[in-house]
């Protein structure tokens, strides 16, 4: 064996290297757009993440948006001097925010709205607007209000146009006068809601004096943002203010930036694109890796005389691991150059579908070099790992050894024939079986490879069946109800009779909610506990997908996610804070902890809540189940009714989600489907290329015997058809493998998603491998059709 170094001029391997890639360039292609493939997805999800943190960043800091968040009940001006003084804080900016009843033209059901005040003759200081048209209102105009664009595109809105609210009891008129986008609803939901619905919940921004007139709250304010300076403490400043406005103030709690709510869905839906983003492309990659030892073997085995020539002329080892290396590294660049490409314009069209949903008033796409690298370096690990085991064998090869043909395979009856079943076969039926009796390795990684093409197509496709058992968990089986209303403030018991009296209103079951904090070690979080009667058929809380959990007498119930984040389990003493009425601080023991698909909830037994609030029959609102023929008439009923603050209608939630988010996942997912069928295609296209390279000579030889060219084409074809059926039951159970472990990518704090995957799912998989395999079949088959049987039979024994 040579082992020396060589000097000879390396043009020569490299006018092989190019002919040989010419000679199995579908090979190379295909190979090519799966490594681009994996790639392009890779630089997409991930340029994403980073364009959509840049915009959120630019946007925030551009329009001054806050770090601490506080809502309250009332406190005088002068308070916010007291808060300027707090260490750490770089400014304070003062509001009036209320939450008020819509009634907006054209729709019937009831709107939430959110009036916002707004500076007369000047900006906010903090969490200022973007006015996308029109204009600001002016001072002496009390009734002009800049409405969120969102609120306005839904229903055909635009300056000139007019809304009306009930506010403090009375319906008023306001024009619109501007629309306009704000940082603090780039994510536009109603609050202690998890669905966006901008066609019943918009912002409205209105001058100042006129809205504190309106609520009692001259010289006063309700609402308070800050932000902190560089190096500030956080945890510090939350402390501070809630010391000082909770105490007589009526403070909720302050509530830091991570924790507001337009950021902390949107944060939780990075997060998410972040995390697959780093796992997706992966699996694409090794499927390619996959691919390409396949091919490099082939290619190893078949110029075994050539690597030996190439030896005995005085080319070492190294040079010829090299020589074979470099054809990893020519695929992976092929794939680079597709990839790097195709995943700029999926990153770009991707940022532009996700600022559909959120809303931004720019759009900064950026393309990192260092991502771009990144991405490369992915491939060409993925080609080097799919060529060392061939480039190992070249660079082992003696000449002496190589210089040998191949050893002859061994034939013998098959086992279907050894067991009796061959009476049942063709004779072209036979060679299939022996065939594969002959080369069971070859076979299994036939196999393996596709079905890894059918796994992809189900990691690809499972999310659409968690998510449609989410939704019909949430919607159908806990949630009962049609309407939930919520009053303006706690009412007296006496108000659910007042709700159960109003048109179209079958049954009505109270709830009362109650902002709290909770803790527990070192850990809290910002919620409200929701108390509801035991028995109730409305709104149930369910374990799992269908496991009705009766609430305890005494004992604090949490949602999964929600004790996850406070590191509590079932018998822990969790501490209480209510932000509400007394202010009292409890310990309690926590019950039981449910497994809840959305958000973080918290639910005590309604009498157990009135006790903790020491309080009569409070209740905070009611959910109702409602007769549709009179649902026209109860809508416009509660438009006007003083004492209710909200309305959510459980079928045009869910229409809302359908149209919005839903819509954005089956976009996305729509992107894995499509890559995720180039890599079945290319995974099969392959295996049937490399079964007739490596059988030409024996279906050349059939041929000349006199077996027609659809008997040879069933042999090969047949073959192939085989270890396709074969491999989807072995594809199937790797895609279930695979979707279980990206289960813990899909989850945050917004949503969990179950691990369910449908037959139709399945299905799906199943028939584009199918098609994958009949489509490489066709081109196969004609270029047997086309096989010179002369050339493929003149070669040395």
């Amino acid at each position: 064996m040579v082992t020396g170094s060589s000097r000879r001029p390396m043009s020569a391997l490299n006018r092989k290297l190019v002919r040989d890639l010419w000679h199995v360039r579908g090979q190379v292609l295909a190979i090519a757009t799966v490594v681009g493939a994996g790639i392009a997805l890779y630089v997409a999800m991930l340029s994403t993440f980073d364009s959509l943190d840049l915009t959120l960043r630019t946007y925030y800091d551009r329009y001054r948006f806050g770090d601490v968040f506080v809502s309250l009940e009332r406190a005088p001006l002068s308070v916010a001097d007291e808060l300027a003084r707090i260490p750490g804080v770089a400014r304070v900016d003062t509001r009036v925010v209320v939450d008020v009843m819509l009634d907006v033209p054209g729709l019937d059901e009831p709107a939430a709205g959110r009036l916002i005040s707004f500076p007369a003759g000047g900006r906010p200081a903090l969490c200022d607007v973007f006015l996308r048209e029109g204009r600001l209102p002016e001072a002496e105009r009390p009734d002009e209000v800049v409405a969120s664009e969102g609120l306005a595109r839904a229903h055909g809105l635009h300056p000139g146009d007019r809304v009306h609210a009930v506010i403090n009891g009375r319906r008023r008129a306001l024009f619109i006068v501007g629309l306009a986008l704000s940082p603090e609803f780039v994510y536009p939901i109603r609050p202690g809601e998890i669905l966006p619905d901008e066609k019943r919940f918009g912002v409205l921004w209105m001058d100042r004096r006129a809205l504190a007139a309106a609520f009692s709250l001259d010289g006063a304010f309700n609402d308070v943002v800050l932000t902190l300076m560089p190096g500030a403490s956080e945890p510090d400043v939350l402390a501070r203010v809630d010391r000082i406005l909770e105490s007589g103030y009526g403070g909720l709690g302050a509530v830091p930036r991570a924790l507001q709510a337009s950021h902390w869905y949107l944060a939780n839906e990075l997060l998410q694109l972040k995390n697959s983003g780093a796992y997706v492309p992966v699996i694409f990659l090794g499927v390619a890796a996959f691919l390409l030892n396949i091919v490099l073997s082939r290619l190893v085995l078949v110029q075994r005389p050539q690597v030996a020539a190439l030896m005995a002329l005085g080319y070492s080892n190294h040079e010829v691991a090299w020589h074979y290396v470099k054809s990893s590294l020519v695929i992976a660049a092929l794939g680079a150059v597709i990839g790097v490409g195709a995943g700029a314009w999926l990153g770009w069209a991707m940022t532009r579908l996700y600022t559909l949903f959120f809303h931004f008033p720019i759009l900064l796409y950026r393309l990192q070099a260092g991502l771009v690298l990144q991405s490369v370096g992915l491939g060409v690990l993925a080609a080097a790992l799919g060529g060392i085991g061939a480039v190992w064998r070249a660079a082992r090869m003696a000449p002496a050894e190589a210089l040998r043909p191949e050893a002859p395979a061994r034939y013998s009856v098959s086992l279907a024939e050894r067991t009796g079943l061959g009476r049942f076969l063709t004779q072209p039926a036979r060679m299939i079986a022996r065939a594969l009796q002959r080369h069971p390795g070859r076979a299994a990684l036939s196999v393996l490879g596709i079905g890894l093409a059918t796994a992809l197509m189900v990691v690809g496709t499972f999310t659409l069946d968690s998510m449609d058992l989410m939704m019909d968990v949430q919607f159908n089986v806990a949630q009962r109800f049609d309407v939930m209303a919520t009053f303006v403030r706690p009412a007296s018991a006496g108000a659910l009779d007042d709700i159960r009296r109003l048109p179209g209103v079958l049954a009505a079951e109270p709830f009362r909610a109650v902002p709290v904090r909770l803790g527990f070690a070192h850990r809290s979080r910002h919620t409200a506990i929701t108390g509801i009667p035991r028995g109730a058929r409305l709104n149930r809380i369910i374990d799992g997908p269908s496991r009705v959990v009766e609430l305890p007498a005494g004992g604090l119930v949490l949602s999964a996610m929600l004790a996850r984040v406070l590191g509590a389990g079932p018998g822990d003493d969790v501490a209480v804070e209510v932000l509400e009425g007394e202010r009292r601080t409890v310990r309690m023991r926590l019950a039981g902890v449910v497994d809840e698909y959305l958000g973080m909830n918290a639910y005590l037994e309604l009498d157990a809540l009135h006790a903790l609030m020491r309080e009569g029959g409070t209740l905070s609102g009611a959910y109702l189940q409602v007769d549709k023929a009179f649902a026209r008439e109860l809508y416009s009923t509660l438009k006007t009714t003083p004492q209710v603050a909200g309305v959510l209608i459980k079928d045009a939630a869910l229409a809302s989600f359908d149209e919005t988010m839903a819509s954005m996942m089956r976009q996305m997912l729509a992107v894995y489907i499509i890559f995720a069928g180039v890599i079945a295609f290319g995974v099969v296209y392959n295996n049937a290329r490399i079964s007739l390279a490596e059988r030409s000579r024996e279906l050349a030889t059939l041929r000349v015997i006199g077996f027609g060219r659809g008997e040879v084409s069933y042999i090969l074809l047949g073959e192939i058809a085989v270890l396709t059926l074969a491999a989807l039951p072995v594809g199937c159970l790797m895609g279930y493998g695979m979707a279980a472990s990206m289960m813990s990518l899909l989850e945050t704090e917004l949503w969990r998603l179950p691990f369910v995957i449908l037959p139709r799912t399945y299905g799906f998989a199943v028939i584009t491998s199918l098609g994958s395999t009949i489509a490489s079949a066709l081109i196969v088959r004609t270029r047997l059709d086309r096989l010179d049987l002369v050339a493929v039979l003149k070669i040395r024994e």
